[in-house]
């Protein structure tokens, strides 16, 4: 596995060993972020961030600010030697332990907002998320932020937002959501 683009392109990552996280495959990456074109200045929130590589790239393709939420042990040694390695670090590059829902809420109060949220939930749980996700998530998003789920095929994490964009790569589907604002005629 290894950074696609940008001023990181081609260093490598590290994923931990065994099936728990199960990082985005280079070719999807690849494919995510050329839908999603331009990143510069945008702050990026990264759930259930396993090895950080969607964030990572977002950082390495001219995102200001990426913010990495995972709980499991070994996503996190793993998500802080990449960090470490790839001189990623401070305000540029945030790890917050914990749960993602309990990380959401945090960040609500904290009144942070968001131009790119990545989430790609543990895909047992991932349709059960999809309520609680779409009514803690719009109160982090800038105005025009989009989401970006990846879920199976077959039991997606669906958010009450607009689809803008829906791929699939396997039993992987990548879909993107796009956070309409009232007083815009973003639809």
């Amino acid at each position: 596995m290894r950074v696609i683009a940008g001023r990181l392109g081609g260093r490598r990552l590290r994923a931990p060993r065994g099936d728990t996280t199960r990082p985005t495959s280079d070719r999807v990456r690849e494919a995510l972020f050329s839908m999603l074109g331009a990143l510069d200045g945008a702050a990026v929130l990264d759930l259930f961030a396993g090895t950080g590589a969607l964030g990572i790239e977002a950082l390495s393709r001219g995102a200001r600010r990426a913010v990495f939420v995972e709980r499991h042990a070994a996503a996190i040694r793993v998500l802080r030697a990449n960090l470490e390695r790839l001189g990623l670090a401070g305000e540029e590059a945030e790890l917050r332990v914990g749960d993602a829902l309990a990380a959401l809420r945090a960040a609500r109060e904290a009144g942070e907002t968001y131009d790119l949220v990545f989430l790609d939930p543990p895909y047992r749980q991932a349709p059960e998320l999809g309520a609680e996700l779409s009514a803690l998530l719009p109160a982090l998003l800038a105005p025009g932020a989009r989401v970006v789920v990846e879920s199976d095929r077959r039991a997606p994490a669906e958010l009450q937002m607009e689809v803008v964009q829906s791929r699939r790569y396997g039993d992987t589907t990548i879909t993107i959501h796009r956070h309409a604002t009232e007083g815009t005629d973003e639809h």
